[in-house]
């Protein structure tokens, strides 16, 4: 292998980061955990409500019974940061394969050269895409404990939540070390 043919060190962080973010943001926007709701006052004390930006489940803990679609007689469902959360997450996801793609045909093997310049936009859409899946996560946790919940009951952050934070986190780092091509590209010309 001629030193050409190394891919540099920021691109490999970049698309190691990038996809395992996605994968945490993905699963993050689909699951219903982004809020846990207990010790519910005139309920079963085992029972937990799990909140996402989708859905919303009941689950008794001693029998493990678990039902979904649960009716919102709160008006949860429409609250802005809930509201912001399922358009911002869906389109953070999008935006992540966007720039995933734009990242491997800058980041290939299979030209002599990684191209400095398409790995940098590349790792400017995968940042942009973390902020977007930041924001909604940021603004939910900052109004979690203000948004509808049964009055008395016990309210905290859920996994998916903290699943969205992460991956926000690592696309937001991975994007960072992908726009570093840009110094290797201006160091070119």
């Amino acid at each position: 292998h001629p030193s050409s043919m190394r891919t540099p060190t920021e691109m490999i962080v970049g698309l190691v980061l990038c996809p395992c973010g996605l994968l945490l943001t993905f699963t993050g926007t689909l699951t219903p955990q982004w809020r846990q709701v207990s010790l519910i006052p005139d309920q079963p004390i085992d029972l937990i409500l799990e909140q996402g930006i989708w859905d919303m489940c009941s689950e008794r803990q001693s029998s493990h019974d678990r039902l979904c679609g649960e009716a919102d007689e709160l008006g949860y469902f429409e609250q802005v940061p809930v509201r912001v959360a399922q358009g911002m997450m869906p389109t953070s996801l999008v935006v992540t394969l966007l720039g995933l793609v734009v990242a491997a045909l800058g980041v290939r093997c299979w030209q002599e050269e990684p191209q400095h310049l398409v790995a940098g936009v590349a790792g400017l859409v995968l940042l942009l895409s973390g902020l977007l899946s930041l924001v909604p996560a940021s603004w939910y946790t900052h109004e979690l404990w203000a948004l509808p919940a049964p009055t008395g009951s016990t309210l905290v952050v859920g996994y998916s939540l903290v699943l969205s934070y992460l991956g926000s986190c690592l696309e937001i780092l991975g994007g960072l070390a992908l726009t570093l091509s840009f110094h290797q590209c201006c160091e070119e010309h």
